[in-house]
């Protein structure tokens, strides 16, 4: 999962760029309800591609880079501009920390952390 949330974190700084997907997560009604109230389905959503693409490692080493990925976000306070989510489209700084911690949380509640 370390794997997985780090290829987010990735898209989230730019680092690995996605491509849209059209589609209603984008529409201004549906987008902060999906992302930040409606509750996440289970199971595996079709997320893109970019987002599955690190294989694990180490524990250690996987932990190692999502940490220096989470806090190059963090300490990342000048950026005028962030890059679109794949599904969700533009978004700012915040919108990001948002979306990071709600999908952190998910994926923590399914190992029952």
């Amino acid at each position: 999962m370390l794997a997985h949330l780090s290829d987010q974190m990735r898209h989230t700084l730019g680092d690995a760029p996605t491509a849209p997907r059209p589609g209603p997560l984008r529409w201004p009604i549906i987008k902060p309800l999906a992302m930040f109230w409606l509750p996440w389905p289970r199971g595996r959503v079709k997320g893109p591609r970019e987002a599955f693409v690190s294989k694990p490692t180490t524990w250690e080493a996987d932990l190692a880079a999502f940490e220096l990925l989470v806090e190059r976000f963090v300490t990342d306070e000048s950026r005028a501009e962030w890059p679109d989510h794949a599904l969700f489209g533009s978004m700012t700084r915040t919108s990001w920390g948002r979306f990071c911690h709600r999908h952190f949380v998910h994926h923590l509640r399914q190992f029952g952390v």
